[in-house]
């Protein structure tokens, strides 16, 4: 687009907007005012990836409380810190929280670096998060390019090349109009731009301090940016979720391994996860946590859907007369009162309120 279309004042306009309609969120600053707490800001963009302001807010709160300050986080279990993330999502995240806690602390004395190459050399943060922490919390000149941006700089400049192919050139035309000054202002301007007037549908255009230079407004193509490349259909996995009590109305509990999919959070025992038609019974119980146990099946099918495929689980319930014997090495029995206690992600919650409601409407094990 012609150059000219875009003011050369347009950061000093989006500040001026920004001091007067900034979203209070528990992790900033007011417009203008001191830097924020790297640790804070560092806490907040993990947990935001991929997942809404509203559903951070109490989490944050919560780690904060528990955990003040970034040693304080470093020195907490890791177990401790998964049950707390339950229910975020993305459980690579909180591992990834835990050891660059751990790496602030035994490396840089409990305070992060604040430029971005550094930044990116803790574990789990890549270029996204070392922009946004060097130039919230430290002032740095950063191009912080979230979803929010990338529609905004989408319209701004009618780029109508489709996303992830046009990821690039979106950041490169977000670094001509970062400033040198009020980085960390700028950076949340802009995400807050996108979030509250250059939202997906229905922007209000009439509203954005930049829609005089917006080309895409210009040509009325603003609602239909950015163009996305079409996803392949989501795949459907399926299996098999033993819910096994013991005499003492204690249920059986594993912790699933550290790598891979939900990495050392706990989990409810159940068969591989594989695409196909349902398991067919022989098969399942070959992958049951206990031999000899007369498993009857529960009503309705558990679904949830990760980032590349939807999950089905049929729930089987079984009883071990007794006290329950040891099932694996990684396996446990937990009262059920305890079970918001554990590092349950939240299918597996899902599979427990199945099971409790199906135990119940069968009257039976």
């Amino acid at each position: 687009m012609p150059p000219s279309m875009v003011p050369s004042d347009a950061a000093a306009r989006l500040l001026a907007w920004y001091d007067r309609h900034a979203r209070r969120l528990p992790w900033r600053t007011p417009p203008g005012g001191p830097a924020p707490d790297p640790y804070r800001v560092w806490l907040s963009e993990v947990m935001l990836q991929q997942t809404t302001v509203a559903a951070v807010i109490p989490y944050f709160e919560r780690f904060l409380a528990r955990w003040p300050t970034v040693d304080s986080l470093a020195a907490a279990p890791l177990d401790d810190v998964l049950v707390e993330w339950a229910g975020l999502g993305y459980y690579a995240r909180a591992r990834n929280l835990h050891k660059c806690a751990r790496a602030v602390a035994e490396q840089h004395g409990g305070r992060f670096p604040d430029s971005e190459d550094a930044l990116r050399a803790l574990p789990g943060i890549g270029a996204y998060t070392a922009a946004a922490v060097a130039a919230i919390a430290f002032g740095r000149r950063a191009t912080v390019v979230d979803g929010n941006v990338e529609r905004v700089m989408a319209r701004l400049f009618a780029v109508i090349d489709p996303l992830p192919g046009s990821k690039a050139e979106l950041k490169r035309l977000a670094d001509t109009l970062t400033p040198a000054d009020r980085c960390g202002d700028y950076a949340q301007a802009v995400m807050d731009l996108g979030a509250t007037i250059c939202t997906p549908r229905s922007p209000s255009c009439l509203a954005c301090p930049w829609q005089a230079g917006c080309r895409a407004r210009l040509e009325g193509i603003a609602e239909s940016l950015p163009r996305k490349e079409r996803k392949a259909d989501k795949p459907v996995r399926r299996g098999v979720a033993f819910w096994l009590r013991d005499d003492s109305g204690r249920v059986l509990l594993r912790r699933r391994p550290e790598d891979g999919l939900l990495g050392g959070m706990t989990e409810v025992p159940s068969t591989p996860w594989r695409e196909g038609p349902p398991w067919l019974p022989d098969d399942a119980l070959a992958h049951a946590p206990l031999p000899g146990i007369g498993w009857q099946p529960l009503p309705g099918v558990v679904r949830h859907t990760f980032t590349h495929f939807h999950l089905e689980l049929a729930v089987v319930a079984g009883l071990t007369p007794g006290a329950g014997p040891q099932a694996s090495a990684d396996g446990r029995w937990v009262a059920l009162p305890a079970l918001g206690g554990e590092a349950l992600p939240t299918v597996m919650r899902k599979v427990v309120t199945a099971a409790v409601a199906g135990v119940a409407t069968r009257r039976g094990p």
